[in-house]
């Protein structure tokens, strides 16, 4: 049965751990959808796996629509959750509203993630309002990363803690049906999880969330240019697929492939009329 808000609002009820990997295109989201992975989420972060920016700030709205239309056509079965990347909905509430609606209709979405806390409860509730699912996002939020001056763990402090608290209620209330907790120590995330009804996803935010969510091709060895703290390599499908290129370049330049099983035959007597 396809998964939706109501299946994570009913994992949290019943104490479920909850599973999510990012995914950008059609293959990558068939493959994690056959595997039975519940959410995918459609990130921003492809700027910096797929398109090769230094940080998420350069994705646009085209970008996720295009993005996120590849993996709806691949994964029947999961929630997908589009990211509104920057300046999509922090401008005014028409924007966000806008912009929400476009990702479903254009972009495949079950459901779009955004952003921040209090500064951004008018845009969850008018996007709710809108009939459009709300994930809300805190702690180290890649958006503001020039902002925060660097990726750096979120709510250390005493004061920082509270607000983060008070931020996660607050998005709570404004609609959203779950929330992404990113760099958050675990002690301060399982709180938080504790406090809320709605769902919490950690990205390094430790085993109290309610579920977790990796960048695919972080946890599978395929992204090298930098790996978080937070990441666990669960296969090494990068190494893999450096030596298959690598054999098929060895064969080509040595004449071994194609071999003739891979080539397809013609009768000779056509061939010969064309000399």
């Amino acid at each position: 049965m396809k998964k939706t808000v109501s299946t994570f609002r009913k994992a949290k009820e019943d104490g479920e751990k909850l599973t999510m990997l990012t995914a950008y295109d059609y293959s990558t989201a068939k493959l994690e959808d056959e595997a039975g992975i519940d959410g995918i989420l459609v990130g921003d972060s492809l700027g910096n796996v797929v398109l090769g920016y230094e940080d998420t700030i350069q994705v646009t709205v085209e970008d996720m629509i295009h993005h996120g239309a590849a993996v709806a056509r691949g994964a029947k079965n999961t929630l997908i959750v589009v990211d509104m990347p920057f300046m999509s909905y922090q401008a005014s509430v028409y924007d966000a509203v806008v912009n929400a609606g476009r990702l479903m209709k254009e972009g495949g979405a079950n459901a779009v993630k955004l952003e921040g806390g209090t500064r951004v409860c008018p845009q969850i509730r008018a996007i709710t309002d809108a009939e459009i699912p709300v994930m809300a996002h805190l702690g180290l939020t890649p958006q503001s990363i020039n902002a925060f001056g660097g990726y750096k763990v979120q709510g250390k402090s005493e004061e920082a803690a509270k607000q983060l608290l008070e931020e996660a209620m607050a998005v709570q209330e404004a609609g959203a049906f779950g929330l992404t907790l990113e760099c958050v120590p675990a002690p301060l995330a399982a709180l938080i999880t504790a406090k809320l009804d709605i769902p919490t996803i950690g990205i390094g935010a430790g085993a109290g969330c309610d579920g977790q969510i990796l960048v695919y091709a972080d946890m599978l060895g395929m992204f090298s240019d930098y790996c978080p703290k937070f990441v666990k390599s669960f296969a090494d499908a990068g190494k893999v697929m450096k030596q298959g290129f690598k054999d098929y370049i060895d064969e080509v330049k040595a004449g071994t492939f194609p071999a003739e099983e891979h080539t397809f035959a013609m009768d000779e007597s056509v061939l010969s009329k064309l000399y």
